[in-house]
Formats: structure tokens, C-alpha cells, sequence
């Protein structure tokens, strides 16, 4: 659990944050004041409409600076996601677009996989700072447009005043995206940064998770994985109560289950549960999951796998492959077989689009081992 004990340091972040929130709501009420008096009724109104068309594009141009960092650092550009919009990368390597129907991604978000873990402190760094840079220039950009235009007729005026807007709100995310913060279990962009850069247990640990992570997606199986670099993140974890170390149960978790060491599996599956208070809300339905699947397919316990199957819900970036997978493993115990076939093949059609490229082997793996427990039964 987080350390709620009040410091210094704490003190101080929070009197920041109530002077950037005074600052922001005088010059955000100066700004309606001043756009009422001076505008029609009619172009006020249509600036009201226009605010969450101009919300979003600030959002696409943060997500956008992420991308383009991330493509320089050499990561795989996979999501990006704005609102409502949705666009993924396909294993072919083909964009697809889809409606983003998830509330906790419509903030905006883009996902890119580092490829290899040479320099990856520098690299990452650079991946976190593209969205703030990228808001920081929108922001000097619209309101230098926005000082030197020339209001002389209603469009120009309402084109004006959107520009004001947009670099108002980009002015916004960039403050608290530059920001070193933490809050509801994520750190801001600013934060990752800081982490990395300043060296230590902590920026050692980030670094650790981050390589963790990047051989996953690099296709290294669970049983493969560095158990030595592991047991160094566990280590430091510890140490420095790192909120992200729940996450390395997980890790423990899957290797210990690719290598048929159930009890063990077992052991890491109940530590992850017991700390997911340290899990973002958003995100803790994997938990649920990885439990429902491990104790069908492993225990063959259905009284247990239903329980969790029960709190899972469909998030966005849980890969579906282990949701039919699970699916599969619990109809199989209820000797539904027609069930089970039918959601085997759409795990299969689906492992290719699993970000963790190295569970999607070893998941392949246990479908096939059902495949055959279902022939035999």
C-alpha cells in the first residue's frame, strides 16, 4: 500500500497545485467574461459548441507528440486512441480504425512497444516527454496566431477565439502532464521522466520494469523471462515501496504457470490479489481474469474460476485471446464442449493481436493442451 504519511514534500506539491488551480480558474473565467461582452450571442454559443471538438484535437496533439517521440526512440507505434476514435495496428502491420467505446482510454492514450533495451532510460524518457513538448508548442503556436489575427468579420472572430481556447487547455495539459504527479496509481509524463533521469533505486527499478516488459513484447516466453533482473525488481521494490510492484507478481505469476508449477503460480497469483489496492481501477480486471483462467485450466476448480470470472469485466487493452481462452477453460469444466471449440478458435484468431507477444506463445501453447483435453472427453 501507498505511504499516506504527510511530508514536507507533500505539503508543498499540494500548496502547487492549489496556486496552478487558482491560476487556472481566474484566467478560465477571465477568458468567458471576455469572449460574453464582446462577442455575439450567436458566435458565443457556437464557441460553446466548438469546446469539445477543440478538447479533443489539444488531446490528439499531446497523443500525437507521444507518437512521433516514440517512433525517434525506435518503439513500435500499436494505438492511438482520442475520444471517441480509435486506431490500431494489426499483425500484418496494417491501421485499422474502430470506435473507441471504453471511458477510461477516451481521455486519450497511445501505446508504443520499445524494441530492444539498449538505452532504454534515454529512450523511454524521450517517449514520455513527446506529449508535453507537443502541448507546449500547440500552446505558443495557437496564441501567437491568436495575437497577430485580425478580427474583421464573425468567422474570423469565432476562429480567433478557438485558437484562444486551444491554447488555453494545451497550456492545461501541459502543466499537469509536465508536472512530476502521481495519483489514482499513475504517474504523469513529467514524473516518468524525473524517475528515470535522476539515477538510484528508483530510476533502476523503472528501468528493470521497462526491460521486464520490452522482452515480453519482444516475444520471450514467461518461463524464459530474467528471473535474476526480477528478483533485483522485487528487491527494489521493497526498498522504495514502488506502488508498480504489485505488477511483478504478475510477472512471477506466468512464468511459474509456463513452467507447469502450479503451487507456485498459485502463490504470486494470491500476492497479485492481495495488492490490487495498488491497481488502478481501470486496470485491475486483468487480476480477475489471470485468476478465473488459472484456477479453470490449472486448479479445474470451477467454484473458484467463476468467483473471479464473476468481477471481470471487458476493459480496453485486456487482450481478448485470454478472455476466450478463459471462456474455453471454464465451459470445458461445465462439458461444454461446443462452447469451448467455438471460443478456442477465436482465442487462436485473436493471440496475434496481444501486445505481450511472449504470453501469446505460451497461451497458444495451453489453447492446444485444451484442444486435446477436449478430444479426450
Amino acid at each position: 500500500m501507498e505511504d499516506k504519511k504527510i511530508t514536507p514534500k507533500k505539503v508543498l506539491r499540494s500548496i502547487a497545485l492549489f496556486i496552478v488551480f487558482t491560476g487556472i480558474g481566474f484566467f478560465a473565467g477571465k477568458m468567458g467574461v471576455s469572449a460574453s461582452g464582446s462577442m455575439s450571442k450567436g458566435s458565443f454559443i457556437t464557441l460553446m459548441l466548438l469546446f469539445i471538438p477543440l478538447f479533443f484535437t489539444v488531446i490528439a496533439v499531446h497523443e500525437a507528440g507521444h507518437a512521433i517521440a516514440g517512433v525517434v526512440a525506435k518503439f513500435t507505434f500499436k494505438t492511438y486512441i482520442v475520444g471517441p476514435l480509435m486506431w490500431q495496428k494489426d499483425e500484418g502491420g496494417v491501421w485499422r480504425f474502430q470506435w473507441n467505446k471504453k471511458v477510461n482510454t477516451a481521455g486519450g492514450l497511445v501505446i508504443c512497444m520499445p524494441n530492444g533495451t539498449e538505452n532504454l532510460d534515454k529512450r523511454f524518457s524521450l517517449y514520455a516527454a513527446g506529449g508535453p513538448i507537443a502541448s507546449l508548442v500547440l500552446t505558443v503556436l495557437a496564441y501567437a496566431i491568436y495575437s497577430v489575427m485580425a478580427p474583421t468579420n464573425t468567422a474570423l472572430e469565432i476562429v480567433r477565439q478557438s485558437l484562444y481556447i486551444v491554447a488555453f487547455l494545451s497550456l492545461i495539459i501541459f502543466i499537469f502532464t509536465a508536472l512530476p504527479l502521481r495519483t489514482g496509481g499513475f504517474s504523469s509524463d513529467g514524473a516518468r521522466v524525473l524517475r528515470l533521469l535522476q539515477g538510484g533505486d528508483t530510476a533502476r527499478f523503472e528501468l528493470l520494469l521497462l526491460q521486464l516488459i520490452t522482452n515480453a513484447s519482444a516475444g520471450v516466453r514467461p518461463r524464459d523471462i530474467n528471473l535474476q533482473e526480477l528478483n533485483e525488481a522485487l528487491v527494489l521494490a521493497q526498498k522504495i515501496k514502488a506502488p508498480f510492484g504489485v505488477y511483478l507478481h504478475s510477472f512471477y505469476h506466468q512464468a511459474a504457470l509456463d513452467q507447469d508449477n502450479y503451487e507456485e503460480a498459485e502463490k504470486h497469483l494470491l500476492d497479485y490479489i492481495a495488492g490490487i489496492d495498488s491497481i488502478p481501477k481501470g486496470i485491475r480486471n486483468i487480476v480477475w481474469l489471470d485468476a478465473a483462467f488459472f484456477y479453470a485450466y490449472a486448479k479445474e476448480d470451477l467454484e473458484q474460476a467463476e468467483t473471479y470470472w464473476q468481477q471481470y469485466q471487458p476493459a480496453a487493452l485486456i487482450p481478448k485471446a485470454q478472455q476466450y481462452a478463459t471462456e474455453a477453460a471454464i465451459a470445458l469444466l461445465k462439458k461444454d464442449t461446443a462452447l469451448a471449440t467455438a471460443k478456442l478458435d477465436q482465442a487462436l484468431i485473436a493471440i496475434p493481436n496481444m501486445l505481450d507477444t511472449g504470453l501469446g506463445v505460451a497461451l497458444r501453447d495451453r489453447i492446444e493442451r485444451m484442444k486435446d483435453k477436449e478430444i479426450l472427453n
